[in-house]
């Protein structure tokens, strides 16, 4: 036999072997389609079962706005206090349907905040009037309810065990546009800082996202649903490979609390903290570069009676690790008050694992030093305006206290800390331990608006 003859022979063996080894694997995968005779790999099987489950949401509602008139025009011409304007306003968005039974579905608060009327839209062309069950602006996740039969929902995947890399799929009504789809992988994980919402543990994809896609579904490639497309980040809205989603598991946790309690009843970890960086844990004499750390532990709280102690460094949370506080913070606030979650941390090198019962952020009750040494001689509690918007009412002020002397009285209620929205005593902390320089302090006082400057 020649050599040339041989040489062939063994290149076509080994394709040969090649191809039986490929077969099985395209066949196994979710999204290949056998049915067409030429085999070729197409998410279309996957997408005829999931796309059924994502609907489009139409609003119609008033929008007020409130301007104040200035002292000088209320003195000499007896003007009102403030002035009101009202329009109407309408919108589109996205939705998930995610129980189809009971005719849950998931969308963001965004899209139907303030709204009047919500309509839903299947693909199928049914629509149906949606009642809110509850909504959560801080992670700016809402549950509305419609009364449908055959509806089809997404299957829920376990968003703690997606990695960078996997591949994803956006469902959603960009544009006003008929349901799309966009493909692309995770390109990260915990994604924070974004100054998008109140508490922010994102999924990052390129899979493209536009304006009319929020509330719509990312969705792995079994068809199960891994986050609730939120944000763009691009100029003006339109997508440049940047997305964010909400994790399934987050949202998860947030809906179940509406569903019990009609509101979102968040955990309190009961900390003041920081990332850790490489100069801080130099500082600190660690070898560990991630993670939330750990400033101050507010008295009586859950991290006491767990023991958790300044300069503890919180790397993991149920056994997942945790990249900043941000992170931490968002992952505990969507729990609900009372569950018990397992915290792995390093103290002076060594790690540890600490169960902790997580408070009640909503029945919180403060000592403002706690929060600022601005606010000394102030105690704080979760309240209400006199028009029931939620803030941080300002039940007891020592006089003469710092908290007195930058203009703060009893009563007040402050709503807003440099322009970002704050309603509870835990949210307020949090924002006033993020903020840096000069501190604007939004306050209601009865039927008045007024900053109050902390420097």
């Amino acid at each position: 036999m020649s050599k040339q003859l041989r040489y062939l022979l063994a290149v076509l063996s080994v394709s040969m072997a090649a191809v039986a080894v490929s077969s099985p694997a395209f066949s196994a995968l979710p999204f290949f389609n056998s049915d067409k005779k030429s085999e070729v790999p197409s998410l279309a099987p996957m997408l005829e079962k999931a796309t059924p489950a994502v609907v489009s949401i139409a609003v119609e509602g008033t929008q007020t706005s409130r301007q104040e008139i200035p002292e000088m025009f209320r003195y000499f011409f007896g003007a009102p206090n403030e002035q009101v304007q009202e329009r109407p306003f309408r919108g589109l968005g996205s939705g998930v349907i995610i129980d189809a039974d009971k005719g849950y579905v998931v969308t963001n608060n965004h899209v139907v905040d303030n709204a009047d009327k919500v309509m839903v839209k299947l693909t199928d062309g049914r629509e149906f009037e949606a009642k809110k069950l509850g909504s959560d602006p801080q992670s700016d996740i809402a549950l509305l309810q419609i009364d449908g039969e055959n509806l089809s929902a997404l299957p829920l995947a376990n968003s703690d065990e997606l990695r960078v890399g996997d591949f994803t799929v956006a469902i959603g009504n960009p544009f006003g546009l008929s349901q799309t789809v966009t493909s692309g992988i995770v390109s990260a994980l915990g994604r924070s800082g974004l100054n998008i919402g109140g508490y922010e543990d994102f999924i990052q994809t390129d899979a493209a996202i536009n304006r009319g896609n929020s509330g719509g579904a990312l969705v792995n490639l079994h068809g199960e649903l891994i986050g609730i497309n939120t944000a763009i980040f691009g100029p003006g809205g339109g997508n440049v490979g940047i997305g964010f989603a909400i994790p399934s598991n987050m949202m998860k946790s947030l809906v179940d609390q509406i569903v019990e309690f009609g509101e979102v009843r968040r955990g309190l970890l009961g900390i003041l903290g920081s990332n850790i960086d490489a100069g801080l844990a130099e500082a600190m004499e660690s070898n560990v570069n991630k993670g939330a750390f750990i400033n101050e532990v507010t008295p009586d709280s859950a991290a006491e009676k767990a023991d958790l102690q300044p300069g503890d460094i919180i790397v993991a949370l149920n056994g997942r690790s945790l990249n900043s506080f941000e992170e931490l913070r968002a992952k505990v606030a969507s729990l609900g008050a009372g569950t018990e979650i397992e915290l792995t941390i390093i103290r002076k090198g060594e790690e540890i694992k600490k169960m902790v019962t997580l408070g009640d952020a909503e029945a919180s009750v403060a000592s403002a030093k706690d929060i600022h040494p601005a606010l000394e001689g102030a105690t704080l509690s979760n309240g209400q305006d006199n028009a029931g918007n939620r803030g941080i009412e300002v039940t007891e002020l020592a006089p003469r206290s710092p908290a007195a002397r930058i203009g703060l009285q009893k009563d007040d209620v402050i709503v807003g800390v440099n322009r970002q929205r704050v309603t509870t005593v835990t949210e307020f902390g949090n924002v006033i331990s993020d903020a840096k320089g000069v501190i604007a302090l939004n306050v209601k006082r009865g039927n008045s608006t007024l900053y109050l400057v902390i420097r």
